[in-house]
């Protein structure tokens, strides 16, 4: 076959080739909810990763106050996994960390005293001056705690905390206090009840900081102004 017979074939055949096919609507919608789906199927893997790293956070810089998040208290006798964090914050007090502890928590109907109560009377007898600890006796959760927290540092002037609670509970308690404000380190517990960094644990928080971060959030207002941080 001469060269030109052969270039004849090839044209012929190129004319007669279905064209390619178009990238319509479809194609672009098809794109678009894979996008999606790998979105959804990465983030709380990278959510509960952020997790498992801040549980293992601790620092020990200055700040204005170290705040004590409260967990169940009998008749002002805090619970095992309270007094952890607790005793937790005493000795970042004795450390220089803050020169203030706050403690947080309200009380359930028929309870003699509320969490705050029930930690600042335990810190004073674990030797913390009373005239250092201040007990903000509001909140039924971490959202409502923090807020108030947020309120009485307000009132102060004060704008840097470090928040003592479980490992677990960092990432979202942090978040949380960004949100409100405040500046904001993590110091968890690392030993004792509520330190295990166990998965439910994790997939419980991972699932709590996603919805603060994607839909809790937009309801919270900023206490703290930008002036005072």
């Amino acid at each position: 076959m001469s060269a030109e017979l052969a270039h004849a074939h090839a044209a012929r055949a190129r004319k007669h080739a279905p064209p390619p096919p178009r990238r319509g609507w479809a194609t672009a919608v098809g794109l678009l909810l894979a996008a999606l789906l790998l979105v959804a199927a990465v983030v709380p893997f990278a959510a509960a990763a952020h997790v498992v790293r801040m549980s293992s956070s601790q620092v020990a810089t200055g700040t204005d106050a170290i705040v004590v998040l409260g967990a169940a208290q009998f008749n002002g006798t805090p619970s095992p996994v309270f007094a952890n964090r607790l005793d937790h914050a005493a000795e970042l007090y004795r450390d220089g960390v803050a020169p203030t502890v706050i403690t947080v928590g309200g009380n359930q109907p028929g309870d003699l005293y509320t969490e705050a109560e029930a930690g600042k009377m335990y810190l004073e007898e674990s030797g913390v001056p009373a005239e250092n600890v201040i007990a903000v006796p509001a909140g039924e959760d971490t959202l409502t705690s923090l807020t108030a927290v947020a309120e009485e540092m307000a009132d102060r002037g004060w704008s840097s905390i470090t928040v003592v609670s479980d490992p677990t509970h960092m990432a979202r308690s942090l978040a949380i206090a960004d949100r409100l404000g405040m500046v904001a380190q993590p110091n968890a517990t690392e030993l004792g009840d509520g330190a295990d960094v166990t998965a439910e644990y994790v997939a419980r928080e991972t699932v709590g900081y996603l919805y603060f971060v994607f839909a809790g959030q937009w309801s919270v207002d900023r206490i703290i102004p930008t002036a005072v941080g």
